[in-house]
């Protein structure tokens, strides 16, 4: 039945479990027997799990979301990506992770997140600058991860990831020499900038040698075309948007469905951005997508997931009112197509990041600008307000949080703080509110 009105749910083409042995879903998935990932040339990770107790529903699953998107076999779809992992071991990445020169929160915030979110994958920060220190103490994350000066202080590492989310997505010069070390000691390389290392003729050849791979998160041939077709509205889409970039859209989408999958409910997070990807294990990067397959790219993965799951949180990325990243940000309101936003934004911030001269307009008219772009296909409108507050003392922070819900009549917290809770219950309060609608 459908979770908001008395309507049954659309029937889906049955087929066998030797068929379609894969269901999508994401990292987060505790009964998954075996796994599959690694790189491919369209996009980074799509997980897939092989899971003999449920193995018809997940194939029915997996048929009917290949049906909706058009692609006839899932490994086929530009976010999917294969590599059988033995079913008979565990096998976790070794991370370590290079963010020379760049360790704090801002600039380095794909270390942190892998850092909050995969604790268990990272041995070490590579930062010479700051060797003997711990993460907990550089970046406020991790607690007693080491941060190293080179290479040969975390012998047990198996991969380098580069850490740093710099403007334009171009690698430092002075990594290559760290990068080629890596390699010559047989380490892959993972890398989410826009600068490809699998380009880079002199590091591809070296890689090759050594028989590892260089994996570019960001790198996809996305060619689907949002039609609005096929949207399942059983299923609750909640995105995330901001009132400019890097004010933590991707940890209140990752904290809301972590809170939904805590109470019980089939939840997903939706990741759209190099560091979300690699956090989840599946994902594209929409900011390196073409322009006319942005928002299809977004409805694909909309449509893959959907009939596994309750909700769908997505990860929003840049602003409305940003004029270097608005592109991406409209994709996203239109590729989603939400049910609902959750408006983030930083205290204190006032300009818009790296055009100094421009003012950010105040939240009342960002929260305008969102739901009318939002309401393209249905109406949407802000549920909740999740506050950035790292700035502010936790008396100033709890005022501001009573500021922002008195003005905008709103829940608002700082997920930190405050905890995620006041964002989830919006998330379920708009849920009965749509199913008394239809009823």
């Amino acid at each position: 039945m459908c979770p908001f009105s008395n309507t049954p749910r659309k029937q889906y083409p049955r087929v066998r479990a030797r068929d379609h042995p894969v269901a999508f879903d994401g990292v987060h998935s505790r009964e998954r027997s075996a796994e599959y990932s690694v790189a491919a040339p369209r996009s980074w990770s799509q997980r897939v799990r092989w899971t003999s107790s449920s193995v018809l529903a997940t194939a029915a699953r997996a048929a009917a979301a290949v049906s909706l998107s058009g692609v006839d076999d899932p490994r086929e779809s530009p976010c999917f990506v294969w590599r059988q992992v033995n079913s008979k071991t565990t096998m976790t990445r070794k991370l370590v992770i290079l963010t020379e020169g760049h360790s704090n929160p801002h600039t380095a915030k794909t270390a942190c997140s892998v850092i909050r979110y995969r604790p268990d994958e990272v041995l070490a920060v590579l930062d010479s600058t700051n060797a003997g220190r711990t993460t907990g103490q550089l970046l406020g994350v991790g607690g007693d991860i080491p941060v190293v000066g080179d290479l040969d202080a975390a012998p047990g590492a198996d991969t380098l990831l580069i850490g740093i989310a710099p403007p334009g997505g171009k690698i430092p010069a002075p990594w290559r020499r760290v990068v080629a070390r890596a390699i010559d000691r047989g380490m892959d390389v993972v890398s989410g900038l826009h600068d490809f290392l699998s380009d880079d003729i002199e590091l591809a050849a070296a890689a090759r040698a050594r028989g590892v791979r260089l994996i570019d998160v960001r790198k996809n041939d996305e060619h689907h075309i949002a039609r609005h077709v096929g949207l399942d509205e059983n299923c609750l889409r909640i995105l995330t948007v901001g009132h400019d970039c890097s004010v933590g859209k991707m940890v209140v989408a990752i904290e809301i469905s972590n809170d939904l999958r805590r109470r019980g409910r089939t939840a997903k997070f939706i990741a759209t951005g190099q560091t979300g990807i690699l956090v989840e294990g599946d994902g594209c990067p929409v900011d390196r997508v073409v322009a006319d397959f942005a928002s299809g790219a977004v409805e694909r993965m909309i449509l893959e997931h959907q009939l596994a799951h309750e909700f769908l949180v997505i990860e929003g990325q840049g602003s409305l009112v940003h004029p270097s990243y608005s592109g991406v940000t409209l994709s996203l309101l239109h590729g989603s197509a939400p049910h609902g936003l959750i408006l983030c934004y930083e205290v204190g911030r006032e300009t818009v990041t790296g055009i100094p001269h421009m003012r950010i307009p105040p939240l009342a008219k960002i929260r305008q600008l969102n739901e009318m772009m939002a309401s393209v296909v249905h109406s949407c409108r802000v549920i909740g307000v999740a506050m950035n507050s790292h700035v502010l003392t936790a008396r100033q922070a709890e005022d501001e949080r009573r500021r922002v819900a008195d003005e905008l009549q709103l829940p608002a917290c700082d997920i930190f703080r405050h905890g995620v809770q006041p964002l989830t219950d919006a998330v379920l309060q708009l849920r009965d509110e749509l199913r008394a609608d239809d009823a």
